[in-house]
């Protein structure tokens, strides 16, 4: 029915076409369980413990009672209305019987360039539902033109190690207000919070500007992409899964060899990354068919590589990546459907209208129609290797008989 449509259009849409807010996950926060050795929130009869040497901000939201607290020689309690600390009295706290030592944990390892760490939002700050739009990996951490917030009322504190002096962003929100310009960013650098909150090599810029291209902007997150996949890949033990299918593809910008397709596009000035993208979340991706496929498109840099010449140079291109969860024999085959038909959609309507110069299309899966396709060119590949083996050794023989009867010198 065209309500149902609507439906799964809909839920299709936001990611697509919203801006583009990555919030930062972990918190230094006092009433986070986490936070502590224990893996609970401090109570009456314990001693709080923070490491003397560790610099941290902790935001608290409600008022504790503790038997003794020890403070770090460099830090900061960020206390909201109505929190604070008092002395325990002695009196019974229930669930707190047997009082102990609660140390604060580690924050210091917590990097900025750890994409599990970060998650895709809202202007708002509402999580996003997981969709069908997903991003590759460099694009996963906060990218160039992102918004990226903290959220209100926590404390954090993140680790900027880079190989880039400077990383650029369109925005920074910290406790509910939004920092856009250079001005206010630098305003608050110079505050009290901004030293115990980010530490590192790296230092953060806001720019308040948005990508000024309409075929989109690199991520710029090249630079650090060894960082990228280095917390990507401690976090899912140490390698990257393997793929069911026997020749996996390497997106750029990707950790991981995946299964399914890619297309790349040249494109014109005419190109429109947004509505592009709309075009085929609208017009494919909301199909019934394709409703295992999950896609990422984005503008990428690919090296220029000579024969026996290090490449210096690279050119931007849009890349769309194609895959599905389906299993087994069927892995990544609606994929495969969808990439070709995005090709004939490019093919039936060319540059002028959708601003694509040229476009190239790579398929892995493990079905069974492309390993047959895959087998069947192999074998007329293998029969003209023999028929031009057998012609060649036919001719050698016919010039050996002519040189041994004379007729040729």
């Amino acid at each position: 029915p065209p309500t149902d449509w609507l439906t799964l259009v809909s839920r299709l849409l936001p990611a697509a076409a919203t801006a583009v807010y990555k919030q930062w996950i972990p918190n230094t926060n006092f009433e986070t369980a986490s936070n502590w050795d224990k893996s609970r929130v401090p109570c009456a009869n314990d001693v709080v413990h923070f490491e003397r040497n560790k610099v941290i901000s902790v935001f608290v939201r409600s008022p504790h009672a503790l038997a003794d607290m020890y403070l770090p020689l460099n830090g900061e309690l960020v206390l909201a209305s109505g929190a604070g600390f008092a002395a325990f009295d002695g009196s019974w706290d229930p669930g707190c019987d047997s009082g102990t030592t609660v140390r604060f944990a580690d924050a210091e390892h917590r990097a900025w360039f750890d994409p599990t760490l970060w998650q895709a939002v809202s202007p708002g700050g509402e999580l996003e539902p997981s969709g069908r739009i997903f991003s590759v990996d460099e694009e996963r951490v906060p990218c160039h033109y992102d918004d990226v917030i903290f959220q209100p009322e926590t404390s954090f504190r993140v680790n900027v190690d880079s190989s880039r002096q400077v990383i650029h962003l369109r925005s920074i929100s910290l406790m509910g207000q939004e920092l856009s310009s250079p001005k206010a960013w630098a305003e608050y650098l110079r505050g009290p919070s901004a030293p115990l909150q980010f530490h590192g090599n790296g230092t953060l810029q806001v720019t308040g500007t948005g990508c000024p291209d309409k075929s989109g902007c690199v991520c710029g997150n090249a630079p650090d992409s060894h960082r990228i996949c280095t917390a990507l890949l401690e976090a899912s033990g140490r390698q990257c899964p393997v793929p069911a299918c026997q020749n996996p593809l390497q997106p750029l910008s990707h950790c991981c060899r995946v299964c399914g397709a890619t297309i790349s596009l040249d494109f014109t000035p005419d190109f429109d990354l947004q509505k592009y993208q709309d075009r085929l979340v609208q017009g494919l991706l909301s199909q019934p068919k394709y409703a295992s496929v999950r896609m990422a498109i984005s503008k990428v840099h690919k090296a220029q590589t000579f024969p026996g010449v290090k490449p210096r140079s690279s050119t931007p291109l849009i890349q769309i990546v194609l895959i599905d969860d389906e299993v087994g024999a069927q892995t990544s085959t609606a994929a495969e459907q969808m990439a070709a038909d995005v090709m004939e959609d490019i093919t039936q309507h060319g540059s002028k209208a959708l601003g694509i110069s040229s476009s190239k299309m790579e398929v892995a899966t493990s079905s069974t129609f492309s390993r047959q396709e895959g087998s069947h060119a192999l074998s007329s590949i293998t029969v003209g290797t023999v028929f031009g083996l057998l012609f060649g050794l036919l001719l050698l023989g016919g010039t050996f008989l002519l040189y041994r009867k004379g007729k040729l010198r």
